[in-house]
């Protein structure tokens, strides 16, 4: 059996045992040949819109002796798939506004049809997605932030609101009444979304260590920004500076939870 990387295992265990599963943008297919391997699914399609990656996915399963359960088939994001085909899909390894688009094009054309889980792994854009959820009818079911070779990757399990559990609904998950930061309320569900519902309130090992990165780089603009005069300028550096006490209080929060 194939050995995923840290990243791809935490997608691979999200996928319901028995799925059907399509992975948009497999490169080596590794994650569907695995699937397939563990006996998680009984077949897999392997999406990839490029003729090298897709060529090495053929490969891959070929090697594996599962070309006929696993099927390579080039093109744009969810344009490879037929509705009804697939239970699941998994789509990682991208910007999250990128990865939007492609299950919006893809929705608009009826190619989630069937689909009831999705295991998706943005690299940037989180919040982005998961907007797209909850405007579609998916439900978080689980977040999960890991740290492979020095970066960091959140990876989102959502069901249709329909086949999420009695009691786990978008409603409660953007509630942020538990947050005891001092924004008002809106704030706290555009930091839910770009933090993470579940991520926030089980107050992830690593959360705090991943926000701390990010107002570094915030600071390093601001610096930036002070050698300039202009207007402009001034203003964003006014709005990063909201931006990196808003960070602050939200952890603060959590940290003084957590003790």
């Amino acid at each position: 059996m194939i050995k995923l990387s840290k990243r791809l295992q935490t997608i691979a265990d999200c996928v319901t045992p028995g799925a059907r599963a399509a992975d948009i943008g497999s490169d080596h297919a590794l994650l569907p040949v695995y699937l397939l391997q563990a006996g998680r699914c009984p077949s897999a399609i392997a999406g990839e819109l490029n003729a090298g990656p897709l060529q090495a996915a053929r490969k891959q399963i070929a090697e594996a002796g599962l070309a006929k359960a696993i099927e390579a088939r080039q093109g744009n994001g969810l344009g490879v798939l037929q509705p009804g085909e697939a239970d699941t899909v998994t789509i990682a390894g991208m910007g999250g506004a990128l990865m939007a688009d492609i299950l919006e094009t893809g929705r608009q054309a009826g190619k989630l049809a069937g689909v009831r889980e999705l295991v998706l792994q943005p690299n940037v854009g989180e919040e982005i997605v998961r907007k797209w959820l909850v405007e579609h009818g998916y439900v978080l079911q689980s977040e999960t932030l890991l740290e492979e070779d020095g970066k960091m990757y959140e990876v989102l399990h959502a069901l249709r609101d329909e086949d999420s559990p009695e009691g786990v609904t978008n409603e409660d998950l953007y509630d942020p009444s538990f947050l005891a930061a001092s924004l008002e309320p809106g704030q706290k569900r555009e930091w839910l979304y770009r933090m993470g519902p579940y991520l926030l309130r089980q107050r992830a090992e690593l959360l705090d260590s991943k926000w701390r990165h990010e107002i570094g780089k915030l600071e390093r603009i601001c610096k930036q920004m002070e050698q300039s005069d202009l207007a402009e300028s001034r203003e964003k550096q006014a709005q990063l500076r909201l931006e990196i006490n808003a960070i602050e209080e939200v952890l603060s929060c959590l940290r003084t939870a957590k003790r």
